[in-house]
């Protein structure tokens, strides 16, 4: 492993992103537990879908307006960067924030965890618990988003999951410092990058972000009809 006093150390990952990942990876291992028990544990399914709706959405907002290394066109990579990655034949710019490979990975975990939450919203189980939003769209929806949610969904969020964690893995067990990013938010690299901007106002920024969210996401949450 190189000499960290010899490399440079960049700020990768701002404040309000670090928050987000760990944040979304407790309410992920929330709903899988309360999903799976089921009973009166769907009262904290529940909120743990709301939590992570919350976060979601702020994602998609700061995706926009976050630290440089966390805006969503820093890891969009054409098919070729990617295979000129698995080759190792990749800038190393490639690799300052997500890789190319670890982009896909990233795009895919956003992507079915907003479809995951948002057939959520429209489930029923026809016993106790429905989404909030299940008298909005047709029963033909209520049905295919419920058996999307409660069956292929689950397991191709799992597949994502653990392929996410054993990625992870791989690389802590050859020193390559991605988990400590994720948690300090820095990385030593060989060469000068664009530091992501992580001050006060910007932090600040991000929490007012995430209050509208919540504020959004608590409004949608009342539009279920008295005694769901």
């Amino acid at each position: 492993m190189p000499d960290p006093s010899a490399l440079y150390r960049i700020r990768i990952w701002d404040l309000p992103t670090r928050v987000f990942h760990w944040a979304s990876a407790l309410c992920v291992l929330g709903l899988a537990v309360t999903g799976t028990v089921g009973g009166s544990a769907m009262v904290f399914h529940f909120r743990f879908g709301y939590a992570l709706l919350t976060l979601l959405l702020f994602r998609l907002v700061w995706g926009l307006l976050g630290g440089h290394w966390s805006r969503f066109r820093s890891f969009v990579f054409g098919p070729r960067a990617v295979f000129a990655y698995l080759r190792g034949q990749a800038p190393e710019s490639h690799s300052v924030g997500h890789s190319p490979l670890g982009a896909l990975s990233v795009w895919a975990i956003l992507a079915f965890l907003n479809l995951q939450v948002a057939t959520g919203l429209i489930s029923d189980d026809e016993i106790s618990t429905a989404g909030p939003l299940t008298h909005l769209v047709s029963n033909a929806a209520v049905s295919l988003g419920s058996q999307y949610h409660t069956q292929l969904g689950k397991w191709i969020l799992l597949a994502l999951v653990l392929l996410h964690v054993a990625a992870i893995t791989y690389h802590v067990r050859r020193r390559q410092g991605l988990l400590a990013a994720m948690l300090h938010g820095d990385k030593h690299l060989p060469a000068p990058a664009v530091a992501a901007r992580d001050d006060a106002r910007s932090r600040m920024t991000a929490f007012l972000l995430l209050c509208l969210c919540a504020a959004a996401v608590f409004w949608l949450s009342g539009l279920a009809p008295a005694g769901l």
